[in-house]
This record gives structure tokens, sequence and C-alpha cells, in this order.
């Protein structure tokens, strides 16, 4: 078990753009966290809305706050782990939520010095209403031993359920404008030697529409990922039993 009064600290990162929306609930479900050891950082893309706003009200209580344009996505939270100092890291979306109050607490405490802890995900609605566990509710189940070979049918662990030790958290490689977090994690797990798996629900997050042209992106740079990290052959085999997924899937 994980002593308190020792514990490491953690970085908790949260990027966004035009979120206005749900800010607050993100915010307050890190600040309301029962785990003393928490550095806040809000990476912001130039916001045109009133998400700076909502930040500025909580301000004296997250450790780095920044807003600027940036390159997308997996730039900001680049920005994010470069600014991180805590001994571990975890990014939380602008739209997400942490499960409860002591999720953070338990994780950590499940194993004492992993170089990652993960658990589960849950899928809400617009509304912020369950809609069920992203393994249920999705082909993809978290593994009990989660390891890099993990990955080769997909992401299996969602990142808002994904905590690494920051000296071995690669930066996203910005090539990849949709699927950098699963090339990420395979990276992170191949440098990482015990993986805990929690057991616990970490995080809720809304489920989001995708465009047609961003699913298709998100295919081609998946196949090239996997490809890379897998082999050529071995990875055309498993887009195959992908592909039938996928359509039995949306058959039933």
């Amino acid at each position: 078990m994980t002593d308190i009064r020792t514990s490491p600290v953690l970085s908790i990162i949260t990027v966004c753009y035009n979120a206005e929306k749900y800010i607050a609930a993100t915010i307050e479900s890190v600040l309301g966290q029962t785990y003393p050891h928490i550095e806040y950082i809000i990476v912001d893309g130039a916001s045109k809305d009133g998400t700076m706003a909502i930040v500025e009200q909580y301000r004296s209580r997250i450790a780095t706050v920044v807003s600027e344009k940036d390159k997308g996505l997996y730039d900001a939270m680049n920005k994010g782990m470069q600014l991180a100092t805590g001994t571990y890291l975890f990014f939380l979306n602008a739209d997400d939520v942490l499960a409860d109050k002591e999720v953070i607490t338990k994780m950590l405490a499940c194993c004492t010095d992993a170089d990652v802890y993960y658990g589960e995900a849950m899928f809400m609605d617009e509304n912020g209403a369950d809609l069920g566990l992203r393994s249920v509710l999705t082909p993809q189940r978290v593994p009990e031993q989660l390891t890099w070979k993990s990955l080769q049918h997909g992401m299996v662990v969602s990142h808002q359920a994904y905590i690494i030790r920051r000296t071995l958290s690669p930066l996203y490689d910005l090539q990849y404008k949709v699927c950098a977090d699963i090339d990420w994690m395979i990276r992170s797990l191949k440098a990482s030697r015990q993986i805990c798996n929690t057991h616990q629900v970490v995080a809720k997050f809304r489920v989001g529409g995708t465009s047609k042209q961003q699913q298709q992106l998100a295919w081609k740079e998946r196949y090239h990922i996997l490809s890379h990290h897998y082999g050529r052959v071995t990875n055309f085999l498993n887009h195959v039993f992908i592909a039938c997924r996928y359509i039995l899937s949306k058959k039933y």
C-alpha cells in the first residue's frame, strides 16, 4: 500500500479549446480529489469562447495555466508534458471527469512504485449520464495484464485511464493527427517494467461523433503505427481480424 504522506506527485494535464460547456466539471473533478499531491496543468489553445474566464475562477488552485495557439491536440499535450514536474503523468480531456473523489488515491494505493497504473473508463452521454463501461460497449477489452503487445488490435486502454511514470513518457509524434495516442502508449509500455492493473473505473468520457474523413485518417494512421511496432505481416493479419470485428459490431 502507498503511504499517503510520502506518496508521489501526479501531474494531471488537461488540454482544451473552446471548452466552456464542460471545463468546469473537469476542473472540479480534479480539484476535488482526496489525493493530496496533484500538480494540475491546463493547456488552452487560445480559446475564443468563455473557457479561460471559467479557468480563471479556479486559477489559484491550478499549478500552471497556458493559453496560446498550438499545432493541434498532440502539440498541446506535449506542452503539458514539458511543463510537468510530477513523478507521474495523467491526461484528462476537457470534457471528461474523474470517476469519483478517491479514484487517484485508490489507484496509486494498488501497487508500490509501478511504472504504469491503468484501469477502466466509463462512457457517458452529453448530459453526463453513464452509458456503460468502455470494455462492455466496445469490442476492446481491458487486459488483465497490459503489455505493449496488448495493443495489436487497437487501443485496449483509454488514455483517460492510464497513469505513466513521467520519465518513461515519450512526446507524442506530431506526424499523426488522430492516432498519436496509440503510438505514445505502445512506446511508453515498451519502456515500462512494472505495470499495475488497478481494476478501477478511473474516468468518464463523453461519446462524440467521428466524421467519415477522420475515421478514414484514423484507420490509415493506426495501420502505419501498428505495422511499425508489430511488423507488416502480423499487422496485416491483425487488421483482417479488426475489420471482421468492426463489420460484425455494426451488424449486431
